[in-house]
């Protein structure tokens, strides 16, 4: 089983893929990994040998921030904003998209399950 970075690997994914199991690394960062270390992309994770495997390794932890580093970098990057209390910041703090999306409708990952709220009762006919 190939392990990079405290992640465990899929042995049967090819190796461009598996490498995006590790946080930080996507489709095109795994692509520039496999082609510097002169490894196909097609092989398979479990069909790496040590000196490939070591090589990678090598290779993401000189070149690469990822995992732990990475999620701390992305956590007081976050904090800052919040710290300053900038627009950015005060959305994180809020809760809401940062981006610029709209919120009346959509949003719901940032926003969390529906609070429903009663709507308005209409006055009787006389």
């Amino acid at each position: 089983m190939a392990r990079i970075a405290g992640v465990d690997l899929p042995k049967n994914k090819r190796g461009e893929i598996g490498l995006t199991y590790i946080y930080g690394i996507g489709p095109s960062t795994a692509k520039y990994i496999l082609d510097k270390n002169s490894i196909s992309r097609d092989k398979k994770v479990n069909d790496w040998n040590d000196e490939e495997l070591n090589a990678i390794r090598n290779t993401i932890t000189e070149e690469i921030k990822v995992e732990g580093q990475l999620r701390s970098e992305v956590q007081m990057s976050i904090k800052r904003l919040l710290d300053i209390a900038c627009y950015r910041g005060l959305r994180h703090r809020k809760g809401l998209p940062v981006r610029g999306q709209r919120t009346r409708t959509n949003s719901r990952t940032r926003k969390g399950k529906r609070k429903t709220v009663a709507g308005k009762k209409k006055a009787a006919k006389k």
